[in-house]
């Protein structure tokens, strides 16, 4: 089943009854002269087991512990925004396997060498994924990025991943003067970091429902991030997340100032967009929970390639 993600950029209130989302205003709520069974009338409901991505984006947001609990439960990533209304926090469940114990041992004992070939996998369809995108947007030549993608050793020794990004941001956004792909760079920059958020707490989710730990990277390591395989295993499907960007850009233009209700919709499409996974059609949020299924198979030996979205 296709989990639906919820967006709130109003105050609201949230609680829970019979397993349900119960959505209420705060400006009808205190109304005193209006009566309860109209109060009553224009409550929405959600079920709760129906939602796979739940944003939080402003200050008066009121929120239940029931709601939480809930919401995690049933493998609900939780973001919360900052008043630029940018993602600066995620919830996720403690636990989200049945055999999470077992799952986070096999993550532990995974070789270097192991990891270093998935890395290597990782790089190999992040850059294929890259030059379709850049090819169908721009019409550039990718033979070079191909080759890239193909020379791409065990760990990426040589750094392929970094040498085909220069060329990809070089071309992706020329028409915009000045534009570097940077975390506060010029617009799009704040596009694609609200894109990214987006899909690394789906990611990060469906990593959580595979029983992994997000936490242990097969290549980032940092110890501030609380995500590294997150980070890892997303790479692949950024590609879809520039392509949607570079989209709303040839619509509206690049001088966007601020992220309008308009364009997070848009965004906010990321985990139901349609990728190619496995040879057949899936909506993103589906294929991460296939490749991160496949992740831990490799872990466990049973399977020698993780399975990645093809552009």
């Amino acid at each position: 089943m296709i989990k639906k993600t919820l967006y709130f950029g109003n105050p609201v209130y949230l609680s829970l009854r019979n397993a349900q989302l119960v959505i209420r205003l705060p400006e009808v709520e205190k109304n005193d002269t209006l009566p309860d069974f109209f109060k009553k009338e224009i409550e929405v409901t959600k079920p709760v087991e129906d939602l796979g991505v739940v944003v939080l984006d402003h200050k008066q947001i009121t929120i239940t512990s029931g709601v939480l609990e809930a919401l995690l439960e049933n493998n609900c990533a939780v973001i919360t925004c900052d008043s630029k209304s940018m993602p600066v926090g995620l919830m996720l469940p403690l636990y989200g396997n049945t055999t999470q114990n077992e799952r986070f041992r096999k993550q532990l004992e995974a070789s270097l060498p192991l990891k270093k070939q998935l890395w290597q996998q990782t790089v190999q369809a992040k850059i294929n994924n890259q030059a379709a995108v850049l090819q169908c947007c721009t019409h550039e030549e990718v033979k070079c990025m191909r080759v890239w993608a193909a020379d791409v050793r065990s760990g990426d020794p040589d750094n392929m991943e970094a040498r085909a990004a220069v060329y990809y941001w070089k071309y992706l956004f020329q028409d915009i003067s000045g534009f570097t792909r940077e975390r506060s760079g010029i617009s799009p920059n704040h596009l694609l970091n609200y894109g990214y958020a987006i899909l690394r707490a789906v990611v990060a989710r469906g990593l959580v429902t595979s029983g992994l730990l997000p936490t242990l990277g097969i290549h980032h390591h940092n110890r501030y991030n609380a995500y590294c395989l997150a980070d890892d295993i997303m790479e692949p499907y950024r590609p879809y997340v520039d392509e949607l960007v570079f989209g709303i850009v040839q619509e509206i233009g690049h001088n966007v100032v601020e992220l309008t209700k308009e364009i997070k919709a848009r965004l906010l499409s990321i985990p139901v967009l349609d990728v190619q996974i496995a040879g057949k059609r899936s909506p993103l949020m589906i294929a991460v929970g296939q490749t991160t299924a496949s992740l831990y198979k490799c872990f466990d030996g049973e399977l020698r390639r993780i399975s990645y979205p093809e552009r």
